[in-house]
């Protein structure tokens, strides 16, 4: 199915791996977001659940296996060109989830970087102000 200039929106999921106090983020190899930071996450399969989703992304795009826990919000993200056409379209359903490990993430897939980034430092990185309230609104799920 054609995910650019799509006939209807692509459901996703995008996942906030924490480890301890850190973020997990990887630098995107296609768009949309080419080059730029994000979550890891993709299209969802047809027959897969988010969480098992959001497990198989995070595993392509990092090497590393993850443990999701919570639905934290929807984000409609919609990218158009400059004729105004709709070039993008996905409905991201955001995910929370631990890892437990001590293991660096290995860019693979999708991602052409992959790190560990401190909750402090997250905002330096990340273009999209979607993807930093989302992992603000993570971060206070997580002390609520």
């Amino acid at each position: 199915m054609v995910r650019e200039f799509p006939s209807r929106p692509w459901v996703g999921v995008g996942v906030v791996v924490w480890q301890h106090d850190r973020v997990l983020l990887i630098r995107r190899r296609h768009p949309p977001g080419a080059g730029q930071w994000g979550l890891p996450g993709g299209a969802q399969q047809l027959g897969e659940t988010l969480f098992e989703a959001a497990v198989r992304e995070v595993q392509e795009e990092t090497g590393l296996s993850v443990t999701p826990y919570a639905v934290i919000t929807a984000v409609d993200g919609i990218s158009r060109d400059p004729d105004g056409q709709i070039r993008f379209h996905y409905t991201l359903v955001e995910v929370a989830a631990g890892y437990d490990g001590d293991a660096d993430p290995v860019a693979a897939d999708d991602a052409i970087d992959a790190r560990w980034v401190a909750l402090e430092d997250v905002s330096t990185l990340i273009e999209w102000s979607e993807t930093l309230r989302v992992i603000m609104t993570a971060a206070e799920q997580r002390r609520g």
